[in-house]
């Protein structure tokens, strides 16, 4: 067993790879005042705010490091769409973003609510609807990953909504609070060292 040193300003984490790859049964979404909207031609001010309202506590940051130009053309694919949950006042409370571009598979790219929001059902009702749209003719297999810095919960909502770990993987990167992508005072539970 070893040990590899994270270098200062470095973060490291456990990634795991989990698919799907038989549809669930048909069945409604569990009851949530919450609706989903589809964002035809997202802004990327728009999705950014929304993008770090829910990963910022995970240190999600990879579309925040993406010029307005850069984030358009990944937002804007006709292979993916984003959608916003909406609590009753209209309010953005949760993103789901997926990804169809390969022809016979989903990725779940982006799966979350904002922090007021968790643990109180609206995971399970955002899942269906992640999964009736994910699963359109012609897939067959839907996948998302989750890592270490995520919800602690994550792992398990997954394997509880049909997912399956397939793999795992280390991955390091630039903490993106050091270099200005989110605040310096997010996510606590990771350490910064510079």
């Amino acid at each position: 067993m070893g040990l590899e040193v994270v270098p200062p300003g470095r973060i490291a984490t456990i990634v795991t790879y989990l698919d799907m790859r038989v549809p669930p049964p048909p069945a409604p979404p569990p009851a949530s005042p919450l609706t989903l909207r589809r964002w035809d031609e997202p802004d990327p001010e728009r999705y950014r705010a929304l993008f770090r309202r829910v990963g910022g506590p995970w240190l999600w940051f990879s579309r925040l490091a993406l010029d307005d130009e850069g984030l358009r053309a990944v937002i804007r694919d006709p292979g993916i769409s984003v959608h916003a949950a909406e609590d009753p006042a209209g309010g953005e409370v949760g993103l789901l973003e997926l990804d169809h571009s390969v022809a016979d598979e989903c990725e779940l790219a982006y799966f979350g609510l904002v922090p007021e929001r968790v643990g109180q059902g609206h995971g399970r009702w955002l899942m269906a609807h992640a999964l009736a749209l994910a699963w359109r003719p012609g897939v067959t297999r839907v996948h998302v990953h989750t890592c270490t810095l995520d919800h602690p919960a994550a792992l398990a909502f997954y394997r509880r909504s049909g997912f399956t770990p397939r793999g795992t993987a280390v991955e390091s990167f630039a903490d993106p609070r050091l270099a200005g992508l989110l605040d310096r005072e997010l996510a606590p539970h990771v350490p910064i060292i510079e």
